[in-house]
């Protein structure tokens, strides 16, 4: 039984450019906390092998302290860790990759060619990207040999991509040999995924980094049992994420509306909060005030509209009359929560009648 840790994507020294200068730099710092929570993870689990699959890195500016923890962290793992640099951080005579800071337990793929390396329990397989764009399949024309080990390829692509960010077709994967393709690029985790009798994953990016990016963010657990039998179990790593939660003002006390939607959840992450239905007049700054203590982070946006008069044409002679005339009947003689139905419901009738494009 062949244990992995899969991660990828975990675009260190991004810049945050949505946060205040000390709140990026804050982030920044709580990535290489999450390199710790990486190497934790893979020494508790007691995995054979770690495979980080590409954009460890955002970009070739990296600072020195990022460097320095994710060698350091790296080097704690007591079994292989692989790289296969992507497009963010690529390979090239310039790049962290070339620096002499890696502990003798990382590999780094460093050819565009696909590479083999032959470990006592798997035939692991790699290529790194060596520029910002890589055209055509990695896999084209690849066949991993049947070595009666599992076959383990680390590789940065895009599974049915269009781009230049080596688009893999499906039946590449499918015609590979491998056990498992362990995939980086692809921000959301895929679940495990099979195309043949290949099984592939991509693990999602381990932080979110802006509200693209929503929820839990982490890595994969794959288990290997045999040559061909392959789970895999999602285990969330991150420090804050990414929300966005709506709160309708209609008829509310705009403040009172604002603590009821952030009371719930986790004040470590980072909320967009925008404010739906009916209000008027509203005081944003205040409004962001008041939110700021239940998230670590949160804007506020208004969507609201303005104040509709429900029952202003009550008394029309027109199919809009004949209609709020029969619904105050039915809600006169509601009550509870059949009566808030019922409210609703004339807002979307209104909205009918009179051609609005406005969801009430």
């Amino acid at each position: 039984m062949l244990h992995i840790l899969h991660a990828a994507d975990l675009h260190l020294d991004a810049p945050f450019a949505a946060l205040t200068a000390e709140q990026a730099r804050q982030r920044r710092s709580e990535q290489r906390l999450l390199l710790d929570a990486l190497a934790d993870t893979a020494i508790e689990r007691c995995a054979d092998l770690v495979l980080l699959s590409g954009d460890l890195l955002d970009s070739h500016q990296t600072y020195r302290e990022t460097a320095q923890a994710l060698a350091a962290a790296l080097g704690r793992i007591p079994t292989p860790v692989v790289i296969a640099p992507g497009n963010h951080d690529f390979y090239g005579p310039g790049s962290l990759y070339a620096a002499p800071i890696w502990p003798k337990n990382v590999l780094i793929f460093r050819e565009g060619a696909i590479q083999s390396v032959e470990l006592p329990n798997v035939t692991l397989y790699g290529s790194a990207f060596t520029g910002q764009f890589r055209d055509g399949s990695p896999l084209a024309g690849f066949h991993a040999p049947d070595t009666g080990k599992p076959a383990v390829m680390a590789l940065h692509g895009d599974v049915d991509g269009a781009g230049r960010y080596g688009s893999i077709p499906r039946d590449h994967i499918a015609q590979s040999g491998l056990t498992y393709l362990a995939l980086g690029h692809i921000h959301a985790c895929s679940g495990l995924q099979k195309e043949g009798n290949t099984y592939w994953a991509y693990p999602g990016c381990t932080e979110g980094r802006g509200f693209d990016e929503l929820g839990d963010k982490g890595a994969l657990w794959v288990t290997i049992s045999g040559e061909r039998t392959v789970t895999a179990e999602f285990l969330p790593l991150c420090r804050r994420r990414y929300e966005i939660l709506e709160c309708d003002l209609t008829g509310r006390d705009p403040a009172q509306a604002v603590v009821s939607a952030l009371s719930q959840g986790n004040k470590d992450d980072i909320c967009r909060l925008i404010l739906t239905g009916e209000a008027k007049d509203l005081d944003l700054s205040a409004l962001a005030q008041t939110a700021a203590p239940y998230r670590w982070a949160v804007t506020v946006r208004d969507h609201t509209r303005i104040p509709q008069n429900l029952w202003g044409r009550e008394g029309e002679d027109s199919l809009t009359g004949l209609f709020l005339r029969d619904m105050r009947r039915r809600i006169d003689s509601a009550a509870g929560e059949e009566k808030a139905t019922l409210e609703r419901a004339v807002r979307f009738g209104l909205t009918a009648l009179e051609n609005g494009e406005d969801t009430p």
